[in-house]
C-alpha cells in the first residue's frame, strides 16, 4: 500500500535465536537448564552458546555449513540448538540409536563439518569414521563431550580417550570462543536451521531440512498447544535428536523455562525428578508411559492424577482495588474449576456433604468431569477407591471462602485413619 516500506525498522527474519536472546535479558538469573548437580542460568546459557558460535567459526565452520551431534540429553546438546545456528550454521542431531554403519552414511550425506559426540557414543563415533576413512571420505572434526556433572566423573573417567580419534573436549572448545562474537543471522528466514533425518524404514534415510521460520513457528505452536505459560520446568523425556525435541528446545527458551536433562530415561529418575523439580510439563512415547505405569512401588511417587490442572484463581476485577497484601492472600488460593472440568467441590470425606464455606472447615477436595484420569492401569480396586462417591478424591484437604474458593491446607496423609475411614 501507498506510504508502506519493508526495511530494518519493520522487518526482521524470524529465528529461534531471538528466543534465547529475550530470555537471557528477561529471565537473566533464572535457572535455564538443570542436568544433575549441574545449573546454569539464561545468562550464562547465552554465554556459553555464544562462546561455542565464536569457537565454531574460528574452526572454520560458516553460514550452512553442517554440524553434527551424536548425544543424549544433555546441556551440551541444548546448547547446540543455538551454538551452531548462532554460527550460521546448520545443526544435524543423529539418532543416538544408530549403528556405526548407519552414521558413516548420515555423516557423509550430510558433509558435516564437525560433529560433536558424547562419551558413551565414541565407539559408535569411531566406527563410523572408519568407514569413512577405509572409503577415502574427509573426517568431520570430533569434539568430544566428556560428562559435566562431578557426581559422575568417577564413573566417566576410563570409559573414552579422546586421544584414540580427537584431542578437542567441549568445555576446553567453549573456552576459545569470544563473548563478544557478532551473532550470525539468518540473511533469510527461509534459511536452514536444522537437518533431521527420517529412520529409513521404508527406503535410504532422507534428510528434513528445517528453516528459521518454521522452527519459529513451530516452537510457538508447540507452546500454545501444550498449555505452556511462562517460565515452564520441562523435563526432557522426549529425545532432542527427534525433530528437534519437537521444538521444545527453542519453544522452552520461548518462555524462559526450565530445562531438566537426563542422560537416560528410567521410571525412578521421571518420578523423582518430577517430585524435586515441580514438574509442569514433559513428552511420553508410550515406552515411556508404560516404563511409568509398571514401574515399582519404590520407584512411584505421589502424582496429581487429573489430565492437567483442574482450578483456577480466576480473577474479578473489583479486586484489583483491594491492598496488596489482600490481592495475594486471594491469588494464593486455587479457586475454582476451569472451563473444561465439569465440577469441583470440598466435602466430607465420609458423609460426602459439601463443607460450609467458612473458611474454616476442612474438607477434601474432589472433581467431577471428563478430565479426570480414566483410572490406574490393571488396578481396579486403586480405581474404583479413587472414584468412590461418584467424584474423584484428591488427597487434598482445604477450606472454601465465602465466594466458594477454595484454598488448600494440607494433604490426607495426615488425616487419622480409623476403621478404613478418613477423619
Amino acid at each position: 500500500m501507498e506510504g508502506t516500506v519493508k526495511c530494518a525498522a519493520n522487518y526482521v527474519p524470524l529465528t529461534p535465536i531471538s528466543f534465547l536472546e529475550r530470555s537471557a535479558v528477561v529471565y537473566r538469573e533464572r535457572v535455564s537448564v538443570v542436568y544433575g548437580s549441574v545449573r546454569f542460568t539464561w545468562g550464562e546459557t547465552r554465554e556459553r552458546c555464544v562462546r561455542l558460535a565464536s569457537a565454531l567459526s574460528v574452526l572454520g565452520v560458516s553460514r550452512g555449513d553442517v554440524v553434527a551431534a551424536l548425544a543424549p540429553n544433555i546441556p551440551a546438546m541444548y546448547e547446540l540448538h543455538f551454538g551452531v545456528p548462532m554460527a550460521g550454521a546448520v545443526l544435524c542431531a543423529l539418532n543416538i540409536r544408530l549403528d556405526s554403519a548407519m552414521v558413516s552414511v548420515l555423516l557423509r550425506h550430510s558433509e558435516a563439518k564437525v560433529i560433536f559426540v558424547d562419551y558413551q557414543f565414541i565407539g559408535i563415533a569411531k566406527g563410523a569414521f572408519d568407514i569413512l576413512s577405509a572409503k577415502g571420505f574427509k573426517l568431520p572434526t570430533l569434539i568430544l563431550i566428556a560428562e559435566c556433572d562431578p557426581k559422575q566423573l568417577s564413573i566417566t573417567s576410563s570409559t573414552f580417550s579422546s586421544s584414540a580419534i580427537g584431542s578437542l573436549e567441549y568445555e576446553s572448545f567453549l573456552e576459545t570462543g569470544k563473548l563478544d562474537f557478532q551473532i550470525v543471522r539468518p540473511k533469510d528466514e527461509w534459511d536452514p536451521i536444522a537437518l533431521n533425518y527420517t529412520s529409513g524404514t521404508t527406503s535410504s534415510p532422507k534428510g528434513v531440512v528445517y528453516s528459521h521460520r518454521g522452527a519459529y513457528l513451530n516452537s510457538l505452536s508447540t507452546v500454545l498447544l501444550n498449555g505452556m505459560g511462562l517460565t515452564p520446568v520441562y523435563l526432557w523425556t522426549l529425545p532432542m535428536f527427534h525433530c528437534n525435541g519437537w521444538c521444545f528446545t527453542w519453544g522452552v527458551a520461548a518462555q524462559g523455562g526450565t530445562s531438566i536433562c537426563l542422560r537416560a530415561v528410567s521410571a525412578k529418575t521421571v518420578f523423582d525428578n518430577i517430585v524435586e523439580h515441580h514438574m509442569t510439563h514433559m513428552c511420553g512415547a508410550p515406552t515411556v508411559l508404560n516404563t511409568l505405569i509398571n514401574a515399582s512401588v519404590e520407584e512411584r511417587k505421589p502424582l496429581p492424577e487429573t489430565f492437567g490442572p483442574g482450578t483456577v484463581c480466576t480473577w474479578k476485577p473489583e479486586w484489583n482495588s483491594l491492598p496488596r497484601e489482600e490481592q495475594a492472600k486471594i491469588k494464593s488460593r486455587q479457586g475454582v474449576h476451569h472451563s473444561g472440568m465439569e465440577e469441583v467441590d470440598v466435602k466430607d470425606p465420609i458423609t460426602m456433604k459439601s463443607v460450609p464455606a467458612d473458611a474454616k472447615t476442612i474438607g477434601e477436595v474432589m472433581f467431577r468431569g471428563n478430565p479426570v484420569m480414566s483410572g490406574y492401569l490393571k488396578n481396579l480396586k486403586a480405581t474404583k477407591e479413587a472414584f468412590e462417591g461418584g467424584w474423584f478424591r484428591t488427597g487434598d484437604l482445604a477450606v472454601k471462602h465465602a465466594d466458594n474458593y477454595m484454598e488448600l491446607k494440607d494433604r490426607s496423609k495426615d488425616i487419622i485413619i480409623s476403621g478404613g475411614r478418613k477423619h
